[in-house]
């Protein structure tokens, strides 16, 4: 097993332990895949979710670049729900979690199909 898989096991049991989500393993793979090489690097692989810049920088790049949604107070309203789901408490938000429960949020699969 790679270690792209290994990353992606990880997600899977973060959806289902930390987030009680089943997840939709193809989908989980395509948002993993989307995130490129920052999965493989500890900083970037996560989302700092008590740092506001952090939650611009994923509400501008993610949200409205990549999922192509209006900006507007219901994205942050989004972000901080997922960070609810996520468990404020977990130091660990993996960012293809994080990005793959917002996809799921707006039902914009269809961006990665």
């Amino acid at each position: 097993m790679g270690k792209r898989d290994e990353l992606i096991a990880k997600y899977a049991e973060d959806l289902k332990n930390k987030c009680g989500m089943t997840p939709d393993m193809d989908l989980l793979t395509k948002v993993t895949i989307g995130c490129g090489p920052a999965i493989y690097n500890d900083d970037a692989s996560t989302v700092a979710g008590s740092q506001a810049s952090e939650l611009e920088t994923v509400k501008n790049n993610f949200l409205i670049k990549k999922l192509g949604l209006a900006d507007g107070p219901e994205l942050m309203e989004a972000i901080n729900k997922t960070i609810e789901t996520y468990g404020k408490s977990e130091r660990n938000k993996y960012r293809a979690v994080f990005y793959y429960i917002l996809v799921k949020h707006f039902g914009k699969e269809a961006v990665y199909s």
